[in-house]
């Protein structure tokens, strides 16, 4: 199976408090996350503001997860033609950029919306589903902030899928 190639850079600091490079690395961790799905997860946080003093690597934090409570999830998510459904709502406020390819975003109503490299789209806490009708893998770059439960009315719509 081919991953796609895409290049992690992480800065950190050495002993002395001077600026590096600590990751320079083609993303080899990537998993399934749904078949036709594959996810690689480029860094993590657990608290806002973030604590840039640690020392490990937390784009190899362990598990599968959406969200980090109280934190951001940025990830590479690779969809390909056939991957399985998962309508799903997450209790986060998500930054989607589309790197490559094209692919339909479904809402709860069936709404869809096309979406092509270069495309750009904010994600609130709204059921829905990613559907590739293509023929190519799309590649996506995600930012997952850790947000409220949504509230319409006095009912608040929890996260599930």
């Amino acid at each position: 199976m081919n991953l796609p190639s895409v290049r992690r850079i992480i800065t950190g600091h050495d002993e002395a408090g001077k600026a590096i490079v600590k990751i320079d690395e083609v993303c080899s961790h990537f998993r399934e996350g749904r078949p036709g799905g594959m996810v690689c997860n480029v860094w993590t946080t657990d608290s806002s503001p973030a604590n840039n003093s640690k020392q490990d690597d937390a784009g190899q934090r362990e598990g599968k997860f959406t969200m980090v409570e109280n934190g951001t999830v940025f990830r590479i998510l690779e969809f390909r033609p056939g991957l399985q459904e998962r309508v799903h709502r997450t209790d986060t406020i998500d930054y989607i950029v589309v790197m490559k390819g094209e692919i339909d975003m479904e809402l709860e109503t069936g709404e869809e919306v096309h979406l092509k490299a270069g495309d750009v789209m904010v994600q609130r806490g709204t059921v829905h589903n990613w559907i590739n009708r293509g023929t190519e893998p799309c590649l996506l770059a995600v930012i997952l902030i850790h947000a409220h439960s949504v509230v319409a009315g006095d009912k608040v719509l929890a996260a599930f899928g």
